[in-house]
């Protein structure tokens, strides 16, 4: 803590010696129809909130200046059209910021028109379940150190499993049933240390540098948007500065990054990030038994040849590095556990897609062609000797070519979307594993080599009514492919959704939808092999994993800065791939490292999530930023007896409160306390996991899954606190802060670990004739006050 002390004192001497210059931010940008990209000459654009603001010219473009450096939010108003509010911008002295405003014909009669901007609007095909985050929410997110895989587990809905983990749990669901969008270009992976077949992960991906918003859909999914039982992301990044070439440098908790945007000739803007981590060094230093590096970068281009055409660049990439801290002299028990069971796992992946967007006069064209690939390496050696034979020994490869075309028409109060969509994939492994099955050992040794085509397409017709008073939206989608006959047949995906929403007053209004939604099972599954070399699961007729919604909601705005809704909601699953092995639901996996669905399964898993959630989001002028959202929900999947039973992720209550506040002198203070009920677990079968073979072919405990979440953990809370502080100078600006995450010290008590008795010689103790270890548990509890600083300077 004498590290806190000193920063802290740092911040206030620096803030009494630092300079005070004038006002000098500005921003500059376009206004715009969304629809055929025309610019809106005359159009009013404010700073929101004040009377600053500027007119737009013949192209659309406006210039605002003499602001002062911080958050700002602008709003653009235009006979005939509705009143918009932008995403979130940063203003400082030291660069222009760019930001395009695209306004949507109202439609109607001018004299009818009455429509306010206000942030927290809803789209036509998602009136509800729709969540958006800004710039300022994700850079001063506390306990988030800037990682966007974090801050999204802040949303309203999203369970996070343990600590250390970056997993996407929406309302019930399993962890591998989201999907995420870059600026139009699906991306596999967020996170570093992947789970192969989920969603979580060590650290984000993502760097904030680049990202001004995010919308989140835990429900009423686009139909352009597939593969998805639960949750979809859409990452909106920054454009490049349009007059000179700035540079930002970030020294984190965990990593250090440079981040260089600017112009490329008239037509072009680009924005680049590199990142490494320094882990490696910080947790060698502290003695703890695995040592990971995680490098990455991020790139986005973007050129306008003319006003009706466009092309946008986007990549992201990841290199993961881990090794095992074997030099430990006289490691401690919990430092024995880790090493004893936790494999070497090494990854690298990136992802490339070229959006191109032609506008019309109703209407816009994407095209989108992008790649993608994960190649994932894990091994183990027993006890970690490198002279014996592996008792893992796993490689694998993930390829995506996909191209997807969406043309979005508006005309009057219709809107009118459609997608068709091709993708070529492989997946290759080459898989060893011991594995104790029963009372035998057995070698898991197989090669398999995949090649799907998958093909899709959609189409989502909405409409307003009664003068924008009532809504209605209905879609349909379908995917298939040539896995199996009855995946090739498109009219077995079939996948409808209708949405509606009602103005019942100024103030209130009602929401609901329903719909049906499928997701390909992982290629982990889709390309498991026996001994034999047969595809098990093919001949096992799996089938998409399908999910009914049901959806009903009503909101409540009172004034444009304040919104609060509440939502009933039931999920139906049906399908999931069921466990031959350990005869459980596949959706009770997931939040752990290594890789999920490698093994035989049939499609007859069933299950269902239900419950409701309460919002409250507020953007006071004063600089108060808060979202208090509570969700109640019980998520249940069916055992080997068919008998629904608490699933891994029944949380049963989540509630979130994050409050950050604008202050004088350009500090910013924050918390969030987030509060998760306690999850259930299955205990580990000690007779099992005693034997000798059995342990030594995995290096640690079996679950008992005869018991499978029989028990219960305790409620889990935490309470995060930061501390920004800016100082914008003429030419640069640095930004500080210090973040405390569980800041009362919380203690998480989880299932005991378990080692192996020694000897005084530091022998293994056995029994049975040298056929069983001596097992003991020893205390698993985790959290620990953890403060973190993090600097950023832009030039």
């Amino acid at each position: 803590m004498k590290i806190v002390k000193s920063f802290l004192i740092f911040l206030i001497v620096l803030t009494f010696h630092s300079v005070t210059f004038a006002q000098n931010g500005q921003v500059q940008g376009r206004v715009i129809d969304q629809t055929n990209n025309e610019p809106l000459p005359f159009a009013n654009v404010i700073v929101k909130g004040t009377t600053i603001g500027a007119t737009t010219d013949f192209e659309g473009r406006f210039l605002i200046t003499g602001l002062n450096p911080g958050f700002i939010v602008l709003e653009a108003t235009y006979v005939g059209y509705k009143n918009t509010t932008s995403a979130e911008v940063q203003v400082t002295n030291s660069k222009v910021e760019f930001i395009e405003i695209r306004m949507q014909n109202a439609g109607i009669a001018l004299q009818e028109v009455e429509v306010k901007a206000n942030p927290f609007v809803r789209t036509e095909e998602s009136p509800l379940s729709l969540q958006k985050l800004g710039v300022s929410e994700i850079e001063t997110s506390p306990g988030s150190n800037r990682d966007i895989s974090r801050v999204i587990q802040s949303l309203p809905g999203v369970g996070s499993g343990v600590s250390f983990r970056n997993d996407v749990i929406i309302r019930g669901g399993g962890p591998s049933e989201a999907t995420f969008y870059l600026d139009g270009v699906q991306i596999p992976t967020i996170n570093h240390f992947a789970t192969q077949g989920s969603s979580g992960g060590a650290v984000g991906i993502l760097n904030a540098d680049f990202i001004s918003s995010v919308d989140y859909y835990s429900g009423a999914f686009p139909a352009n948007r597939g593969n998805a039982l639960s949750g979809v992301f859409e990452f909106t990044q920054k454009e490049g500065n349009k007059e000179k070439i700035k540079f930002r440098g970030s020294l984190g908790a965990s990593e250090v990054s440079m981040t260089a945007d600017g112009p490329a000739g008239e037509k072009s803007s680009f924005i680049v990030s590199a990142r490494r981590s320094y882990l490696q060094f910080l947790f060698d230093a502290i003695g703890l038994p695995f040592l990971p590096t995680f490098n990455d970068y991020q790139l986005k281009w973007k050129t306008r040849f003319d006003k009706r055409n466009e092309l946008t660049i986007v990549s992201i990439g990841s290199l993961d590095q881990f090794k095992l801290n074997t030099g430990i002299k006289e490691p401690t028990e919990d430092q024995e556990y880790i090493l004893s069971f936790l494999p070497v796992n090494e990854q690298w992946s990136y992802a490339i897609g070229a959006v191109y967007r032609h506008y019309k006069t109703n209407s816009f064209q994407t095209l989108v062609l992008s790649r993608n690939m994960l190649n994932n390496i894990s091994y183990k050696y027993p006890e970690n000797d490198e002279n014996q034979a592996r008792i893992l020994d796993y490689a694998s490869r993930e390829i995506e070519n996909k191209l997807r075309f969406e043309n979005n028409i508006r005309y009057g109060d219709y809107k009118f979307v459609y997608m068709v969509g091709a993708e070529y994939a492989k997946y290759n492994t080459t898989t060893f594993q011991k594995l104790f099955v029963g009372n035998e050992l057995i070698n898991l040794d197989y090669k398999s080599d995949l090649n799907l085509f998958k093909y899709n397409a959609s189409a989502q017709l909405s409409k307003n009514f009664m003068n924008d008073r009532l809504t209605l939206s209905a879609g349909l989608r379908t995917d298939f492919n040539n896995y199996s006959s009855s995946m090739m047949n498109p009219l077995e995906q079939l996948s409808p959704r209708v949405s509606a929403s009602y103005v019942l007053t100024e103030k209130w209004a009602v929401t609901a939808n329903v719909g049906r939604y499928y997701q390909l099972p992982a290629y982990t599954t889709l390309g498991y092999r026996d001994t034999n070399g047969q595809l098990v699961n093919k001949d096992n007729e799996i089938k998409y994993i399908a999910a009914n919604h049901y959806i009903a909601g009503i909101q409540y705005i009172p004034r444009d800065e304040l919104f609060f809704s509440v939502e009933g909601f039931i999920k139906q699953y049906d399908n999931y791939p069921f466990s031959l092995k350990d005869s459980i639901n596949l959706a009770n996996k997931g939040a752990d490292y290594g890789v999920l669905g490698n093994e035989a399964v049939i499609s007859s898993g069933k299950g269902r999530a239900f419950g409701f959630e309460v919002v409250n989001r507020s953007k006071l002028k004063s600089g108060t930023n808060l979202i208090v959202s509570y969700t109640f929900v019980r998520s249940e999947f069916e055992d080997k007896n068919q008998k629904l039973i608490p699933s891994s992720w029944d949380f049963r209550h989540i509630g979130v409160i994050t409050l950050t506040q604008n202050l004088k002198k350009n500090w910013i203070v924050g918390a969030k306390w987030r509060f998760d009920g306690g999850l259930p677990y299955t205990p580990y079968d000690l007779e099992k996991s005693a034997l000798i073979e059995a342990w030594n072919a995995q290096g640690g405990v079996y679950t008992d899954f005869n018991r499978l979440n029989e028990k219960r953990l305790d409620p889990f809370n935490q309470l995060d606190i930061r501390v920004d502080k800016k100082y914008f100078f003429e030419q640069w600006s640095l930004m500080v802060y210090l973040d405390i995450q569980n800041v009362y010290n919380y203690k998480s008590k989880g299932q005991d670990n378990y080692v192996r008795e020694k000897d005084d010689n530091g022998n293994f103790i056995t029994t049975d004739n040298n056929t069983k270890y001596v097992l003991r548990g020893i205390p698993n509890t985790s959290g620990t006050v953890l403060p973190t600083i993090g600097i950023m300077v832009e030039f």
